[in-house]
């Protein structure tokens, strides 16, 4: 019988646990309260996170024409998922997903159900050896290398082992011109203090989280074309274009402390 790590908190369960969703077991809930206790809003990262998401792909399919994703690092599906907000805009959009979660593999049917015009794929595979996913045979048969696609990195790379340039490069190198990353990433920069005291918690729980500050994460963008607004704290980026799915977590009562996630959007020359 195949271990899917039920007897102890993983990542994604603890993040599907603070975004309200169900598929999450005692020990990510446990994780998830002890975090609370640290940090009693931290469920508004998980929320504001997401809301960045379905903004971003909204402005990359309006007004950058993009129809390709390769979303990394997906999570336990919770409506409306990227393929929805893309498919709301471009009902012809194509979007890859790829998480090394035994759990999200579980549930990769409800990521495949796509629009009669566009596709849907997933694949099984660790962020840390992009290669993987690039050599993947789902990845062929669902997007064309030859046009622009979207990298989407969110609340991933903090949780790697690896640099983030090392994943971050190789993907990027794979893409045409006119391509786009999008990316969000945890810091300790607002509140070092209350972080350190999160970064513990998901540390004990067998999770290790990697803090890094605004110029580690500007450097992932080199060589890139920032969007507007540059790299700013997630709420921040665009909130008036909330669009499909924001879950209301663009308000003026958070913090940039409450929610301590670079977030930004570049487009590859």
């Amino acid at each position: 019988m195949q271990d899917l790590g039920l007897d102890r908190a993983h990542t994604a369960r603890i993040y599907d646990f603070l975004l309200g969703g169900k598929t999450n077991y005692a020990p990510d809930r446990e994780a998830a309260a002890q975090a609370l206790r640290v940090n009693p809003r931290i469920g508004t990262v998980a929320h504001a996170n997401r809301a960045f998401m379905h903004r971003v792909t909204r402005v990359l399919a309006v007004e950058h024409g993009i129809r390709q994703w390769l979303d990394i690092g997906t999570g336990i599906p919770t409506s409306p998922n990227l393929h929805e907000v893309a498919q709301s805009v471009a009902p012809d959009a194509r979007v890859v997903y790829a998480d090394n979660d035994r759990i999200v593999l579980r549930h990769a049917e409800a990521l495949l159900t796509s629009s009669p015009e566009g596709r849907t794929a997933y694949i099984h595979a660790d962020a840390s050896r992009p290669e993987t996913i690039l050599a993947a045979p789902e990845l062929a048969e669902t997007l064309d290398l030859t046009r622009p696609v979207a990298l989407s990195l969110n609340a991933l790379l903090h949780f790697l082992a690896v640099e983030p340039r090392e994943v971050v490069g190789p993907l990027l190198d794979a893409l045409p011109s006119g391509s786009a990353l999008a990316l969000t990433h945890v810091t300790g920069d607002l509140d070092p203090e209350m972080w350190d005291g999160i970064a513990r918690v998901y540390r004990d729980a067998g999770n290790p989280v990697h803090l890094r500050g605004r110029e580690q994460v500007a450097a992932l963008f080199d060589g890139l074309e920032l969007l507007d607004p540059g790299l700013v704290v997630a709420h921040r980026w665009r909130p008036q274009d909330i669009g499909v799915g924001s879950g209301g977590t663009d308000d003026e009562e958070l913090t940039d402390a409450d929610v301590s996630l670079w977030a930004g959007v570049a487009i590859k020359p």
